[in-house]
């Protein structure tokens, strides 16, 4: 079984591009297979009251950012994609040569008044996409939209964070091919490469959100530390290669 794991940079890079670069680096030595970013526009899904409003406008990955970073990642030979929120960094992130698009549980279910031209814009690309149900998105509409789509991977994902150990149902769970995880510690995602693997599944996702020990931002209580993300790395590729 192949099991590929994604680190989750979310807001934990600040919008410091030095700071992205650093996490990137850790995570090229933890031995993941890529990173992944966000790309949204604040004031599309926020409103200004927000507590958080602030820190979130300051992790904004610009045009401009994004550049710096996927030269980053191309150096250091780590694959840089995004979950994306509005149909012109769809374009953007074409002209930058990704090879596909993660689609947020948000966006998965319409949540947000651009979800469908977004979806739409990647659809159009027919490169492979990664799919959370976190918030219960319609899976049939999905399939029908990307139906040209070279490979879609759906993932079980529960959209609360952080999630709890024990809401996690893991007879649904199996019946995907990707987790994106969203509990604390490195448990979940060993089970369930565990289980996956008693099932002959050839080939899994896991996707943890992942930061610098002096991260800050909406997303750091809910990561994991670079040296929790090796550990995990080191488990997950012993049972990658173990014959049960």
């Amino acid at each position: 079984m192949q099991i590929e794991i994604i680190a989750e940079i979310g807001s934990n890079w600040e919008g410091n591009v030095s700071k992205a670069r650093k996490i990137i680096v850790e995570c090229k030595k933890a031995g993941v297979d890529a990173v992944k970013f966000q790309m949204w526009r604040t004031d599309d899904l926020y409103k200004k009251d927000n507590l958080q409003y602030d820190q979130i406008k300051k992790s904004e990955l610009t045009f401009e950012k994004a550049f710096k970073i996927k030269k980053i990642c191309d150096k250091y030979k780590i694959e840089f994609f995004c979950s994306v929120f509005y149909p012109e960094a769809v374009e953007f992130l074409e002209k930058l040569g990704v090879k596909r698009y993660k689609i947020a549980s948000y966006t998965s279910k319409l949540g947000h008044k651009f979800s469908k031209e977004t979806l739409e814009k990647k659809a159009k690309t027919k490169k492979p996409v990664i799919i959370s149900m976190g918030m219960g998105g319609n899976r049939r509409k999905m399939t029908e939209i990307f139906s040209k789509n070279k490979d879609l991977i759906y993932c079980y994902c529960i959209a609360n964070y952080p999630t709890k150990f024990e809401t996690i149902n893991w007879k649904k769970a199996v019946k995907y091919n990707g987790f994106s995880d969203h509990s604390l510690g490195i448990i979940a995602p060993i089970i369930y490469s565990t289980l996956k693997k008693k099932q002959n599944t050839k080939k899994i996702i896991i996707e943890k959100h992942v930061k610098l020990n002096n991260s800050k931002g909406p997303d750091a209580e809910v990561s994991m530390t670079v040296e929790q993300l090796k550990e995990m790395v080191s488990y997950l590729r012993n049972i990658e290669n173990t014959s049960f």
